[in-house]
């Protein structure tokens, strides 16, 4: 009897594509790995010390997660596909504003209790994926990755127009260098080659960008060997109602980013989650958020850019990201190695990122290719959630003004977009008798 063929999800690799592949995913997500604890650190004023343990702290915990998501623990985490967790940047506000009113210990103490809510609403979440079409799915990744590239242009231009060399045209010309050679790579390799283009082009990049002067080592041999903060290295956690409301709306938010990311990711691999692998996945994300109020971390959620990468690739096996967590896990616990990765200047990583970015953009796109636009609102959804759910990423601030529970919700392009597009789905589409289409939308 002939053995049924090993899916691409499973397929193992010889030992030094892996090698490759992995720390490819790595450096894919290394930048927005620790913008999270560098803008909440910044923001408090911690000391570089203090930063320095959480940057490791949360590039260890996003390995275990990741390790957790690609292998799985039995019946209760990890969805078993390529997904890559890193912190999500969902969390940045609500962190700032609840450590400026109640203080450090409330941050984490918060965090352990929306943890242990993610734990416990993982499967119930999950049985909502019926109310996640490609119509919901398809505007929220658009979204996500448009939104991204606000980031994006931020590695290649900086992110202080006042700065002496903010979009220097040293740093404009290196970052679309890479680009280039990015897109030669595509067209002319072939094979594994092929596969591994865009960590060519970065370390190609970073070669360039010696003799400009843009790398300094000097954090190499400052980093220390062995570092990671003791567990609730801030004191004893508090927990504060409204900070644990805050944060558990911020779990729902994540719930909400990572379901369109690991639906993305099965299409993409041929695996579509079922209700069960989306909790085990979803349920991942609590417990990250658990692990990290213990050892001063941050939640995760899946990395839509790692989504691109599987997407530009075409490499579809979830070993390879089991690596890119144990290379974040030796990371998190030897800042030394952190530390080199971070020498990389971001115009480097920014012209493989934008691209990365763009082609979550373009998984949604090709997810709205799948929806029915005749006889319906549909186009009106996707208007609405595309048009309302950006303006935070092009104005920021627009509502400083508001509730600071509301501002957890409204200050991420994500959020908004996903709200709506739910909720509007809902609104057209499942209660009562569907709505007529006005006459815009008429076939």
């Amino acid at each position: 009897m002939t053995e049924p063929a090993v899916h691409p999800v499973d397929q193992g690799l010889p030992a030094g594509r892996l090698a490759l592949l992995g720390l490819q995913h790595m450096s894919i997500m290394y930048a927005g790995a620790v913008a999270v604890p560098l803008i909440v650190g910044s923001a408090l004023k911690l000391d570089t010390a203090t930063i320095g343990l959480l940057v490791n702290a949360d590039l260890l915990v996003a390995g275990i997660a990741t390790l957790i998501q690609a292998i799985g623990i039995g019946k209760l985490l990890g969805i078993r596909l390529p997904v890559v967790a890193g912190a999500t940047f969902s969390v940045v506000n609500p962190m700032i504003l609840i450590a400026s009113q109640y203080g450090l210990t409330a941050v984490y103490g918060a965090m352990l209790a929306s943890g242990v809510f993610g734990l416990i609403i993982a499967k119930p979440f999950a049985k909502l994926i019926r109310f996640f079409p490609p119509l919901v799915t398809g505007t929220l990744l658009l979204v996500i990755g448009v939104s991204l590239l606000g980031p994006g242009a931020g590695l290649i231009a900086g992110n202080d127009p006042t700065a002496s060399d903010y979009a220097a045209l040293s740093h404009i010309l290196l970052a679309f260098g890479v680009l280039a050679l990015l897109i030669l790579f595509t067209r002319v390799l072939r094979g594994f080659a092929n596969q591994i283009g865009p960590l060519l082009a970065l370390a190609i990049g970073l070669v360039i960008a010696i003799p400009m002067g843009l790398v300094h080592w000097d954090g190499v041999g400052a980093a220390s060997w062995f570092g990671l903060a003791s567990p609730f290295h801030f004191g004893a956690p508090t927990f504060p109602v409204a900070a644990v409301l805050s944060m558990c709306v911020v779990m729902l938010v994540t719930f909400t980013e990572s379901t369109a990311d690991m639906i993305a990711v099965g299409e993409i691999t041929g695996r579509p989650p079922t209700d069960s692998d989306l909790a085990r996945g979803l349920a991942t994300d609590g417990f990250s958020a658990v692990l990290g109020g213990v050892l001063n971390s941050f939640p995760d959620t899946a990395f839509a850019q790692n989504v691109g990468l599987v997407r530009m690739t075409g490499v579809r096996s979830r070993w390879v990201v089991a690596v890119t967590g144990g290379i974040l896990v030796l990371m998190g616990l030897v800042p030394k190695i952190g530390a080199f990765i971070a020498a990389i200047p971001q115009p480097v990583v920014g012209g493989v990122a934008v691209v990365m970015f763009a082609m979550v953009a373009a998984v949604g796109a090709q997810n709205l290719k799948k929806v029915e636009f005749s006889g319906n609102h549909n186009t009106f959804i996707v208007a609405v959630a595309l048009g309302v759910g950006l303006l935070p990423a092009f104005a920021p601030k627009i509502f400083q003004h508001f509730p600071p529970w509301l501002q957890t919700i409204g200050g991420s392009s994500i959020t908004v977009a996903a709200v709506l597009a739910f909720a509007l789905n809902l609104l057209f589409n499942h209660l009562g008798r569907r709505a007529e289409p006005d006459l815009l939308e008429a076939p």
